[in-house]
């Protein structure tokens, strides 16, 4: 958790814009034609506009901002996207004391939200040969002034089904003290993995590339436990042969390898 920081009289507005945007990936495998079908189903059900909208007003409660205006839009035949803009008001005091430390996990969500504007955009997909299908979110939060998006990273990745979480936060621009000096960053932040909690960093192997001269820093997650039972949808491992399940955990395992390392493998 980050230490709570000496505040900075600040002249006038925090012009500082703090940007949160990190892709989700749900991977599964669906044994047959019609099982992939049913998984675009289900996920276009799961992750529809009227439960994105929910997600983002929830995370406006978790960070402390106000929701001004929403569109939000389900696509034929898949996919949805929420955008929400939102604004900035005093804050309660607990927020502000705590906005350096790992935001809430989803039952812990009690407060409220308002700044800049919140997006989701959702891709379901499935390889039409070998079986595997995947779901990706890609979201952004991006913030002015006090509220920090970075306190929203728990919830959203609890919130999804998510195997593997890639991050990117910048802060950009700059604001001034009453004294007149520019401030380009307003917390000391040397990691994205300083802001989670400790429950996520045990499930997860993480990678960092950061800037730190430039306030870009990016991590990468993936889940380090794999239970086959966990990636089949519609079926179990009990209902395959050992050399089937072999053959779809491999499979399995070089999708998750290829989209985390951002290349594709190999194929043995």
């Amino acid at each position: 958790m980050g230490k709570t920081l000496k505040k900075i009289k600040l002249h006038g507005f925090n012009n500082l814009t703090k940007s949160l945007s990190f892709n989700i990936y749900d991977i599964c495998f669906a044994l047959t034609p019609e099982q992939r079908r049913e998984y675009i189903e289900y996920i276009d059900e799961e992750y529809n506009a009227e439960r994105l909208t929910q997600i983002l007003t929830d995370v406006s409660n978790v960070i402390g901002a106000n929701v001004l205006n929403v569109a939000r839009q389900d696509y034929d035949p898949k996919g949805a996207s929420v955008t929400m803009l939102i604004s900035e008001e005093p804050i309660a005091s607990e927020l502000i004391d705590n906005v350096t430390g790992p935001g809430p996990l989803p039952e812990a969500v009690l407060a409220h939200l308002d700044t800049s504007h919140i997006a989701v955009h959702t891709y379901p997909e499935s390889h039409p040969d070998n079986g595997i299908s995947t779901f990706r979110a890609d979201i952004e939060v991006s913030t002015c002034g006090r509220i920090s998006p970075l306190r929203a990273l728990n919830y959203l990745i609890e919130s999804f089904d998510s195997d593997i979480v890639i991050m990117d936060y910048r802060v950009r621009g700059f604001t001034r003290d009453v004294k007149g000096q520019k401030h380009f960053i307003d917390h000391k932040i040397n990691s994205i993995q300083n802001y989670l909690s400790k429950d996520t960093k045990s499930r997860y192997q993480m990678v960092d590339v950061n800037v730190y001269q430039e306030n870009v820093f990016h991590t990468k997650m993936m889940l380090k436990d794999f239970d086959l039972d966990e990636y089949l949808f519609a079926t179990s491992k009990r209902e395959l042969l050992e050399a089937e399940q072999r053959r779809i955990e491999k499979r399995l395992r070089r999708e998750m390898a290829e989209i985390f390392y951002a290349k594709n493998l190999r194929r043995i």
